[in-house]
Protein backbone atom coordinates (compact mmCIF):
# COMPACT_ATOMS: atom_id res chain seq x y z
CA UNK A 1 0.00 0.00 0.00
CA UNK A 2 1.02 3.48 -0.35
CA UNK A 3 3.09 5.12 1.94
CA UNK A 4 2.23 9.32 2.81
CA UNK A 5 5.35 11.44 3.60
CA UNK A 6 3.93 14.13 5.52
CA UNK A 7 5.34 17.52 6.49
CA UNK A 8 7.05 17.12 9.68
CA UNK A 9 6.29 18.91 12.60
CA UNK A 10 10.15 19.95 13.84
CA UNK A 11 9.59 21.84 16.90
CA UNK A 12 6.65 22.60 19.23
CA UNK A 13 6.06 26.12 17.56
CA UNK A 14 5.94 24.88 14.31
CA UNK A 15 3.01 25.48 12.07
CA UNK A 16 4.30 25.54 8.11
CA UNK A 17 7.97 24.97 7.22
CA UNK A 18 9.81 25.86 3.79
CA UNK A 19 10.72 22.63 1.57
CA UNK A 20 14.04 23.96 1.27
CA UNK A 21 15.67 20.28 -0.77
CA UNK A 22 14.78 16.92 -1.79
CA UNK A 23 17.88 14.51 -1.28
CA UNK A 24 16.72 12.46 -3.42
CA UNK A 25 14.63 11.86 -6.79
CA UNK A 26 11.48 10.31 -8.05
CA UNK A 27 12.35 6.46 -8.81
CA UNK A 28 15.38 6.29 -6.36
CA UNK A 29 14.90 3.95 -3.80
CA UNK A 30 14.81 4.43 -0.14
CA UNK A 31 16.19 2.55 2.88
CA UNK A 32 14.35 4.05 6.35
CA UNK A 33 16.67 6.42 8.14
CA UNK A 34 17.51 7.80 4.28
CA UNK A 35 18.00 11.54 4.33
CA UNK A 36 15.17 12.63 1.57
CA UNK A 37 14.80 16.10 2.23
CA UNK A 38 16.01 19.62 3.74
CA UNK A 39 13.30 21.35 5.64
CA UNK A 40 13.85 25.00 7.35
CA UNK A 41 11.58 26.20 10.30
CA UNK A 42 11.27 29.16 12.20
CA UNK A 43 14.50 28.12 13.95
CA UNK A 44 16.96 25.62 12.15
CA UNK A 45 17.57 24.08 8.68
CA UNK A 46 16.81 20.29 9.58
CA UNK A 47 17.64 17.09 7.68
CA UNK A 48 14.43 14.90 7.33
CA UNK A 49 14.80 10.83 7.27
CA UNK A 50 12.80 8.10 5.81
CA UNK A 51 10.65 6.02 7.98
CA UNK A 52 9.91 3.28 5.45
CA UNK A 53 11.67 0.92 2.71
CA UNK A 54 10.43 1.62 -0.45
CA UNK A 55 10.39 3.80 -4.01
CA UNK A 56 10.20 7.66 -3.72
CA UNK A 57 7.20 7.41 -6.27
CA UNK A 58 5.98 10.98 -6.34
CA UNK A 59 6.96 14.22 -4.95
CA UNK A 60 3.66 16.26 -4.45
CA UNK A 61 5.62 19.45 -3.03
CA UNK A 62 8.58 20.78 -4.81
CA UNK A 63 12.17 22.61 -3.58
CA UNK A 64 11.89 25.46 -3.05
CA UNK A 65 8.17 25.43 -1.58
CA UNK A 66 7.30 28.00 1.39
CA UNK A 67 5.22 27.91 4.22
CA UNK A 68 3.82 23.69 3.48
CA UNK A 69 1.55 23.46 6.32
CA UNK A 70 2.58 20.48 9.18
CA UNK A 71 0.86 17.08 8.32
CA UNK A 72 0.48 17.58 4.41
CA UNK A 73 1.34 15.11 2.43
CA UNK A 74 4.83 16.18 0.35
CA UNK A 75 5.53 12.87 -1.21
CA UNK A 76 4.02 9.26 -1.73
CA UNK A 77 6.32 5.77 -1.31
CA UNK A 78 5.64 2.87 -2.95
CA UNK A 79 6.24 -0.25 -0.91
CA UNK A 80 7.50 -3.11 -2.06
CA UNK A 81 6.21 -4.84 -5.22
CA UNK A 82 4.04 -2.18 -5.69
CA UNK A 83 4.07 -0.48 -9.53
CA UNK A 84 6.28 2.73 -8.71
CA UNK A 85 4.43 4.33 -12.24
CA UNK A 86 0.59 2.87 -11.18
CA UNK A 87 1.57 4.67 -7.56
CA UNK A 88 2.56 7.63 -9.01
CA UNK A 89 -0.63 8.22 -11.57
CA UNK A 90 -2.89 7.26 -9.09
CA UNK A 91 -1.30 9.84 -6.73
CA UNK A 92 -0.88 12.36 -9.50
CA UNK A 93 -4.80 11.79 -9.95
CA UNK A 94 -5.60 12.00 -6.42
CA UNK A 95 -3.67 15.26 -6.34
CA UNK A 96 -6.04 16.74 -9.02
CA UNK A 97 -9.42 16.37 -7.44
CA UNK A 98 -7.98 17.80 -4.00
CA UNK A 99 -5.59 21.17 -3.94
CA UNK A 100 -2.10 21.28 -3.12
CA UNK A 101 -3.72 23.12 -0.01
CA UNK A 102 -5.58 20.60 1.30
CA UNK A 103 -5.35 19.54 4.48
CA UNK A 104 -3.75 16.22 4.63
CA UNK A 105 -6.44 14.68 6.88
CA UNK A 106 -8.96 14.35 3.94
CA UNK A 107 -7.17 11.32 2.56
CA UNK A 108 -8.34 8.47 4.47
CA UNK A 109 -7.97 5.34 2.85
CA UNK A 110 -3.99 5.42 2.44
CA UNK A 111 -1.47 4.15 5.25
CA UNK A 112 -0.02 7.61 6.28
CA UNK A 113 3.85 7.80 8.06
CA UNK A 114 5.53 11.01 9.85
CA UNK A 115 8.98 11.34 8.28
CA UNK A 116 11.39 10.33 10.91
CA UNK A 117 13.21 13.53 11.76
CA UNK A 118 15.20 14.39 15.24
CA UNK A 119 13.01 15.07 18.16
CA UNK A 120 9.98 15.58 16.20
CA UNK A 121 6.06 15.13 16.90
CA UNK A 122 2.80 15.55 14.92
CA UNK A 123 1.15 18.32 15.13
CA UNK A 124 -1.45 18.69 17.63
CA UNK A 125 -4.11 20.57 15.86
CA UNK A 126 -8.03 19.55 15.59
CA UNK A 127 -7.85 16.75 12.77
CA UNK A 128 -4.75 14.51 14.56
CA UNK A 129 -6.76 14.88 17.86
CA UNK A 130 -9.85 13.50 15.88
CA UNK A 131 -7.68 10.68 14.17
CA UNK A 132 -8.86 12.01 10.38
CA UNK A 133 -6.33 9.89 8.62
CA UNK A 134 -3.52 11.07 10.51
CA UNK A 135 -2.97 9.09 13.54
CA UNK A 136 -3.32 4.95 13.87
CA UNK A 137 -5.14 4.06 17.08
CA UNK A 138 -3.55 3.61 19.69
CA UNK A 139 -1.67 -0.12 19.63
CA UNK A 140 -2.63 -2.59 22.56
CA UNK A 141 1.46 -2.62 22.54
CA UNK A 142 4.68 -1.13 20.84
CA UNK A 143 4.45 -1.27 17.19
CA UNK A 144 7.53 -2.62 15.96
CA UNK A 145 9.77 -3.10 13.12
CA UNK A 146 12.56 -5.57 12.08
CA UNK A 147 12.30 -6.11 16.27
CA UNK A 148 12.85 -2.57 17.11
CA UNK A 149 9.98 -0.21 18.89
CA UNK A 150 8.81 2.52 16.59
CA UNK A 151 9.06 5.75 18.38
CA UNK A 152 10.40 9.30 17.60
CA UNK A 153 13.86 10.75 18.80
CA UNK A 154 12.22 12.88 21.27
CA UNK A 155 9.87 9.86 23.11
CA UNK A 156 12.69 7.93 23.07
CA UNK A 157 14.82 10.94 25.26
CA UNK A 158 11.69 11.63 27.33
CA UNK A 159 11.58 7.76 27.92
CA UNK A 160 15.35 7.82 28.79
CA UNK A 161 14.99 10.29 31.28
CA UNK A 162 12.13 9.30 33.12
CA UNK A 163 13.12 5.41 33.13
CA UNK A 164 10.55 3.91 31.18
CA UNK A 165 10.78 0.70 28.58
CA UNK A 166 9.32 1.53 25.78
CA UNK A 167 8.43 -2.04 24.80
CA UNK A 168 5.79 -1.36 27.51
CA UNK A 169 4.05 2.33 26.02
CA UNK A 170 1.32 2.10 23.52
CA UNK A 171 2.21 3.99 20.39
CA UNK A 172 -0.59 6.21 18.95
CA UNK A 173 1.52 8.19 16.48
CA UNK A 174 1.28 6.75 12.69
CA UNK A 175 1.15 3.11 12.36
CA UNK A 176 1.69 2.55 16.32
CA UNK A 177 4.48 4.89 16.63
CA UNK A 178 5.23 6.20 20.11
CA UNK A 179 5.08 10.06 20.46
CA UNK A 180 5.77 12.16 23.09
CA UNK A 181 1.88 12.57 24.44
CA UNK A 182 2.24 9.09 24.88
CA UNK A 183 5.23 8.65 27.50
CA UNK A 184 3.56 12.08 29.04
CA UNK A 185 0.47 9.88 29.46
CA UNK A 186 2.06 7.17 31.14
CA UNK A 187 3.64 9.61 33.25
CA UNK A 188 1.03 11.20 34.24
CA UNK A 189 1.05 14.84 33.09
CA UNK A 190 0.05 14.50 29.15
CA UNK A 191 -2.15 17.59 29.12
CA UNK A 192 0.78 19.53 30.84
CA UNK A 193 3.59 18.18 28.31
CA UNK A 194 1.39 19.14 25.10
CA UNK A 195 2.47 22.62 24.03
CA UNK A 196 -0.57 24.89 23.47
CA UNK A 197 -0.96 28.03 20.96
CA UNK A 198 -4.60 28.47 22.00
CA UNK A 199 -5.17 32.33 22.32
CA UNK A 200 -5.81 34.06 25.58
CA UNK A 201 -9.15 33.78 26.85
CA UNK A 202 -11.51 36.90 26.77
CA UNK A 203 -12.00 37.89 30.60
CA UNK A 204 -15.84 37.43 31.39
CA UNK A 205 -17.68 40.53 32.51
CA UNK A 206 -18.02 41.55 35.89
CA UNK A 207 -21.40 42.13 36.91
CA UNK A 208 -22.09 46.02 36.42
CA UNK A 209 -19.86 46.43 33.48
CA UNK A 210 -19.51 46.69 29.89
CA UNK A 211 -18.22 43.62 28.25
CA UNK A 212 -14.44 43.71 28.13
CA UNK A 213 -12.52 42.76 24.64
CA UNK A 214 -9.16 41.89 23.48
CA UNK A 215 -7.90 45.11 21.33
CA UNK A 216 -7.65 44.63 17.53
CA UNK A 217 -4.46 46.20 15.60
CA UNK A 218 -4.97 48.41 13.22
CA UNK A 219 -5.84 46.76 9.50
CA UNK A 220 -2.27 46.34 7.63
CA UNK A 221 -4.19 48.81 4.80
CA UNK A 222 -5.05 51.10 7.26
CA UNK A 223 -1.22 51.12 8.62
CA UNK A 224 0.01 51.36 5.09
CA UNK A 225 -2.10 54.72 4.57
CA UNK A 226 -0.37 56.83 7.15
CA UNK A 227 2.63 56.74 4.78
CA UNK A 228 3.56 58.24 1.87
CA UNK A 229 3.40 55.76 -1.42
CA UNK A 230 6.83 54.88 -2.18
CA UNK A 231 8.24 56.29 1.17
CA UNK A 232 8.80 52.80 2.37
CA UNK A 233 10.58 49.33 1.44
CA UNK A 234 8.42 46.10 2.07
CA UNK A 235 9.83 42.93 3.61
CA UNK A 236 7.72 40.23 3.95
CA UNK A 237 7.55 38.30 7.14
CA UNK A 238 9.86 35.32 7.33
CA UNK A 239 8.64 32.36 9.42
CA UNK A 240 10.83 33.08 12.39
CA UNK A 241 9.52 36.57 12.55
CA UNK A 242 5.72 35.48 12.39
CA UNK A 243 6.64 32.77 15.24
CA UNK A 244 8.37 35.46 17.07
CA UNK A 245 5.63 38.01 17.14
CA UNK A 246 2.87 35.27 17.75
CA UNK A 247 4.50 34.06 20.29
CA UNK A 248 5.83 37.12 22.13
CA UNK A 249 2.21 38.51 22.06
CA UNK A 250 0.99 35.45 23.35
CA UNK A 251 3.59 35.97 26.40
CA UNK A 252 2.67 39.27 27.31
CA UNK A 253 -1.37 38.62 26.95
CA UNK A 254 -1.32 35.86 29.29
CA UNK A 255 1.64 36.08 31.64
CA UNK A 256 1.25 38.26 34.39
CA UNK A 257 4.93 39.86 34.57
CA UNK A 258 6.14 41.44 37.24
CA UNK A 259 10.36 42.78 37.07
CA UNK A 260 12.70 42.93 39.89
CA UNK A 261 16.11 44.94 39.81
CA UNK A 262 19.40 44.21 41.55
CA UNK A 263 22.97 45.84 40.90
CA UNK A 264 25.74 43.95 41.05
CA UNK A 265 29.53 44.10 41.84
CA UNK A 266 31.33 42.60 39.64
CA UNK A 267 35.27 42.97 40.49
CA UNK A 268 35.40 39.82 41.93
CA UNK A 269 34.65 37.86 38.94
CA UNK A 270 36.60 39.63 36.55
CA UNK A 271 39.16 39.04 39.11
CA UNK A 272 38.91 35.34 38.95
CA UNK A 273 38.13 35.43 34.92
CA UNK A 274 41.12 36.61 34.42
CA UNK A 275 42.86 34.23 35.98
CA UNK A 276 41.30 31.14 35.43
CA UNK A 277 41.53 32.32 31.25
CA UNK A 278 44.81 33.17 32.17
CA UNK A 279 45.88 29.37 33.39
CA UNK A 280 43.23 27.50 31.48
CA UNK A 281 45.12 24.39 29.49
CA UNK A 282 46.63 24.19 25.98
CA UNK A 283 45.17 21.75 23.79
CA UNK A 284 47.45 19.99 20.85
CA UNK A 285 47.26 22.63 18.81
CA UNK A 286 48.74 25.44 21.18
CA UNK A 287 45.39 26.85 21.99
CA UNK A 288 43.70 27.18 25.38
CA UNK A 289 40.77 24.50 25.98
CA UNK A 290 38.68 27.08 26.98
CA UNK A 291 38.21 31.07 27.73
CA UNK A 292 35.35 32.20 29.90
CA UNK A 293 33.20 34.63 29.16
CA UNK A 294 31.24 36.75 32.00
CA UNK A 295 27.85 35.09 30.38
CA UNK A 296 28.99 31.79 31.11
CA UNK A 297 29.52 32.77 35.02
CA UNK A 298 26.01 34.39 34.68
CA UNK A 299 24.41 31.09 33.62
CA UNK A 300 26.32 29.30 36.07
CA UNK A 301 25.17 31.38 38.92
CA UNK A 302 21.36 31.42 37.69
CA UNK A 303 21.87 27.30 37.60
CA UNK A 304 22.64 27.54 41.40
CA UNK A 305 20.16 29.76 42.27
CA UNK A 306 17.14 27.86 40.81
CA UNK A 307 19.22 24.55 42.97
CA UNK A 308 19.24 26.90 46.11
CA UNK A 309 15.55 28.22 45.69
CA UNK A 310 13.84 25.20 44.31
CA UNK A 311 10.34 26.71 44.56
CA UNK A 312 11.47 28.95 41.92
CA UNK A 313 12.44 26.34 39.85
CA UNK A 314 9.29 25.79 38.03
CA UNK A 315 7.09 25.49 35.20
CA UNK A 316 2.93 26.61 35.05
CA UNK A 317 0.47 24.62 33.45
CA UNK A 318 -2.93 24.94 34.33
CA UNK A 319 -3.45 21.84 35.94
CA UNK A 320 0.19 21.55 37.98
CA UNK A 321 3.34 23.44 39.03
CA UNK A 322 6.24 21.25 37.81
CA UNK A 323 8.90 21.85 40.13
CA UNK A 324 11.96 20.59 37.92
CA UNK A 325 15.12 18.44 39.81
CA UNK A 326 17.84 20.02 38.07
CA UNK A 327 18.31 23.25 37.09
CA UNK A 328 18.21 23.82 32.65
CA UNK A 329 19.09 27.14 31.77
CA UNK A 330 18.36 28.82 28.21
CA UNK A 331 20.42 31.31 26.44
CA UNK A 332 18.95 34.36 24.13
CA UNK A 333 21.35 33.79 21.14
CA UNK A 334 21.03 36.85 18.04
CA UNK A 335 20.66 35.34 14.49
CA UNK A 336 19.86 36.98 11.39
CA UNK A 337 16.00 37.67 11.28
CA UNK A 338 15.62 36.62 15.27
CA UNK A 339 16.49 34.98 17.99
CA UNK A 340 16.86 31.48 19.41
CA UNK A 341 17.20 29.97 22.75
CA UNK A 342 19.57 26.88 23.01
CA UNK A 343 19.25 25.07 26.99
CA UNK A 344 22.43 24.45 28.81
CA UNK A 345 21.16 21.07 30.53
CA UNK A 346 21.55 20.51 34.23
CA UNK A 347 24.21 23.93 34.17
CA UNK A 348 24.00 24.15 37.94
CA UNK A 349 26.08 20.87 37.72
CA UNK A 350 28.77 21.13 35.30
CA UNK A 351 31.78 23.05 35.77
CA UNK A 352 31.81 27.00 33.62
CA UNK A 353 34.40 25.39 31.29
CA UNK A 354 32.03 22.35 30.11
CA UNK A 355 28.87 25.61 29.99
CA UNK A 356 31.61 27.90 28.16
CA UNK A 357 32.29 25.30 24.63
CA UNK A 358 28.77 23.83 24.69
CA UNK A 359 27.35 28.02 24.51
CA UNK A 360 30.04 28.05 21.97
CA UNK A 361 29.10 25.16 20.29
CA UNK A 362 25.83 26.22 20.44
CA UNK A 363 25.96 29.60 18.95
CA UNK A 364 28.02 28.56 16.03
CA UNK A 365 25.27 25.98 14.88
CA UNK A 366 22.22 28.49 16.08
CA UNK A 367 23.58 31.38 12.91
CA UNK A 368 23.87 28.49 10.52
CA UNK A 369 20.21 26.93 11.63
CA UNK A 370 21.67 23.77 12.59
CA UNK A 371 20.88 23.28 16.45
CA UNK A 372 18.13 20.20 16.76
CA UNK A 373 14.60 20.66 18.47
CA UNK A 374 16.00 19.37 21.85
CA UNK A 375 18.46 21.94 22.18
CA UNK A 376 16.10 24.77 21.95
CA UNK A 377 13.05 23.37 24.02
CA UNK A 378 12.29 22.86 27.35
CA UNK A 379 14.08 25.16 30.32
CA UNK A 380 12.83 26.54 33.38
CA UNK A 381 14.27 29.62 33.21
CA UNK A 382 16.92 31.66 30.73
CA UNK A 383 19.34 34.38 30.31
CA UNK A 384 19.41 37.55 27.84
CA UNK A 385 22.48 39.28 27.51
CA UNK A 386 22.89 43.30 25.86
CA UNK A 387 25.31 44.41 27.80
CA UNK A 388 27.56 43.89 24.81
CA UNK A 389 26.29 46.37 22.89
CA UNK A 390 26.35 48.69 25.61
CA UNK A 391 22.53 48.74 26.65
CA UNK A 392 22.61 49.64 30.57
CA UNK A 393 19.43 48.44 31.66
CA UNK A 394 16.33 46.63 30.29
CA UNK A 395 13.35 43.97 31.05
CA UNK A 396 12.65 40.65 28.68
CA UNK A 397 9.52 39.59 27.92
CA UNK A 398 9.35 35.75 29.03
CA UNK A 399 9.82 32.82 27.25
CA UNK A 400 7.06 30.42 28.00
CA UNK A 401 7.36 27.68 29.59
CA UNK A 402 10.28 29.27 31.37
CA UNK A 403 9.09 31.21 35.06
CA UNK A 404 11.36 33.58 35.00
CA UNK A 405 13.78 35.89 32.87
CA UNK A 406 17.22 37.43 33.71
CA UNK A 407 18.13 40.09 31.62
CA UNK A 408 21.86 41.61 31.95
CA UNK A 409 23.23 44.96 31.15
CA UNK A 410 26.67 46.16 30.77
CA UNK A 411 29.27 46.59 33.38
CA UNK A 412 30.36 49.80 34.16
CA UNK A 413 32.65 52.18 36.10
CA UNK A 414 29.82 53.50 38.65
CA UNK A 415 30.73 54.89 42.24
CA UNK A 416 29.76 52.88 45.08
CA UNK A 417 30.40 53.10 48.88
CA UNK A 418 32.49 51.17 50.24
CA UNK A 419 33.10 50.89 54.39
CA UNK A 420 31.73 53.91 54.46
CA UNK A 421 34.04 55.05 51.70
CA UNK A 422 33.24 56.49 48.20
CA UNK A 423 35.23 54.18 45.80
CA UNK A 424 34.11 53.21 42.12
CA UNK A 425 33.40 49.63 41.48
CA UNK A 426 32.35 47.40 38.47
CA UNK A 427 28.67 46.86 38.68
CA UNK A 428 25.90 45.17 36.35
CA UNK A 429 22.16 46.12 36.32
CA UNK A 430 20.50 42.75 36.52
CA UNK A 431 16.31 42.74 36.17
CA UNK A 432 14.73 39.42 36.87
CA UNK A 433 11.45 38.67 34.75
CA UNK A 434 9.03 36.84 36.50
CA UNK A 435 5.81 34.77 35.93
CA UNK A 436 3.38 35.96 38.61
CA UNK A 437 1.31 32.41 37.93
CA UNK A 438 4.45 30.21 39.27
CA UNK A 439 6.98 32.77 41.27
CA UNK A 440 5.37 35.36 44.02
CA UNK A 441 7.41 38.32 44.52
CA UNK A 442 9.19 37.11 47.94
CA UNK A 443 10.29 34.24 46.51
CA UNK A 444 11.61 35.85 43.30
CA UNK A 445 13.15 38.22 44.93
CA UNK A 446 15.19 35.69 46.84
CA UNK A 447 16.37 33.99 43.39
CA UNK A 448 17.77 37.10 42.42
CA UNK A 449 19.50 37.66 45.56
CA UNK A 450 20.92 34.43 45.30
CA UNK A 451 22.45 34.81 41.64
CA UNK A 452 23.64 38.22 43.14
CA UNK A 453 25.41 36.32 45.64
CA UNK A 454 26.99 34.01 43.15
CA UNK A 455 28.51 36.86 40.90
CA UNK A 456 29.61 39.14 43.60
CA UNK A 457 31.37 36.11 45.62
CA UNK A 458 32.34 34.19 42.50
CA UNK A 459 34.76 31.61 44.14
CA UNK A 460 31.50 30.07 45.71
CA UNK A 461 30.74 28.82 42.50
CA UNK A 462 33.78 26.39 41.98
CA UNK A 463 33.54 24.17 45.33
Amino acid sequence: MPIDILMPALSPTMEKGNLAKWLKKEGDSIKAGDVIAEIETDKATMEVEAADDGVLAKIMVPAGTADVPVNQVIAVLAGEGEDVAATASATSAKASAAPLGAASGETTKQSKTQAAIPDSEPAQGPASAQGEGLMAAPAAASAKSNGRVLASPLARRLAREAGLDLSTVSGSGPRGRIVMRDIAAVRGVATAAQPTTQPAAVPAPVAGEAPRSLPVPASDAAIRAMYAPGSFEEIPHDTMRKVIARRLTEAKTTIPHFYLTVDIALDALLALRATINANAPKGPDGEPAFKLSVNDFIIKALALALLRVPDANVTWTEGAMLRHRQADVGVAVAIPGGLITPVVRDAGRKPLSAISNEMKDFAARAKTRRLKPEEYTGGATAVSNLGMFGVKEFAAVINPPHATLLAVGAGEPRPVVKDGQLAVATVMSATLSVDHRAVDGALGAQLLAAVKTYLEAPVTMLV
